[in-house]
């Protein structure tokens, strides 16, 4: 996948393109607004799969093609059919997308527009930053339905807004416009509408000019050391400093500050 600008799909509603050490994950299922169905849940997570093994990546954007949404979450149609076994048997699928881009190691931007509503707001929460234009809606409404939010939104919300106020947002099932988002946290960045996915895709490239062995080391400790103490914390931080600082990219680095020209990491 380490061409320009080439595209590899992962069945019909994923495609992953590539921006020099970019990678793009699109959502592509426009006619169900990225309704997330059990066999777009199996291409995000194996999109994810695939990204992570790729050493050449050192940043990814997750975006959408439908022009009025990020996407709208579980396919509900879909659960609609099913019998509670099936429900059962579905669950595992469903939560391996939203963990597959957890759990990339390197840093991920998602680039929100439209609606990004319950599992659709909870992919975005699964990425470390999020760009959103000014006509994202988010929010996470499962309790208006009878279930709860099942994508991580339950722990990564109130990492983000504290647990009073993801415990408000939750409970009440609101959705929450653009610019009140970005007043309580929820989007990090708010740009012109229709500029989410360059300004993101400009973010990813402005990170990927960094060391790919110290941004996943970073990204690493960052997600480590939540939720403990300092003492716990620094001892984390301490293990991912040892992890890089006897590295190809740390030489190379020091090197390039040294001879005051752009470095070229070697990636190990």
């Amino acid at each position: 996948m380490a061409e320009q600008d080439a595209e590899r799909r992962f069945g019909e509603y994923v495609a992953v393109r590539r921006h020099g050490h970019v990678a793009e994950l699109v959502l592509d299922r426009p006619k169900a607004m990225n309704a997330v169905s059990s066999e777009m849940a199996r291409s995000i997570a194996a999109a994810c799969d695939a990204l992570a093994a790729d050493r050449e990546v050192r940043a990814v954007v997750l975006t959408s093609t439908h022009e009025r949404a990020f996407c709208v979450g579980a396919d509900l149609k879909e659960r609609n059919s099913f019998t509670d076994a099936e429900l059962v048997r579905q669950r595992p699928v469903a939560r391996a997308a939203y963990t597959g881009v957890l759990e990339l190691p390197m840093p991920t931007v998602a680039a929100v527009h439209g609606f990004a509503l319950g599992g659709g707001f909870e992919l975005a929460l699964a990425c470390d930053v999020i760009v959103a234009d000014g006509t994202a809606v988010v929010g996470l409404p499962e309790v208006s339905v009878g279930v709860i939010p099942g994508g991580g939104g339950t722990q990564l919300l109130p990492r983000r807004v504290g647990a009073a106020r993801a415990a408000e947002l939750i409970f009440s099932a609101r959705r929450v416009e653009a610019a009140e988002a970005r007043e309580l946290g929820l989007v990090d960045e708010l740009v012109d509408a229709g500029r989410d996915r360059d300004e993101a895709l400009a973010l990813g490239s402005r990170i990927a000019a960094n060391s790919p062995v110290g941004l996943r080391a970073a990204k690493r400790a960052l997600r480590l050391g939540q939720g403990l103490d300092l003492r716990a914390g620094l001892e984390v931080e301490d293990a991912a400093w040892r992890s890089v600082a006897f590295s190809g990219d740390r030489a190379e680095g020091v090197a390039a500050f040294n001879e005051k020209r752009p470095p070229q990491w070697p990636g190990e």
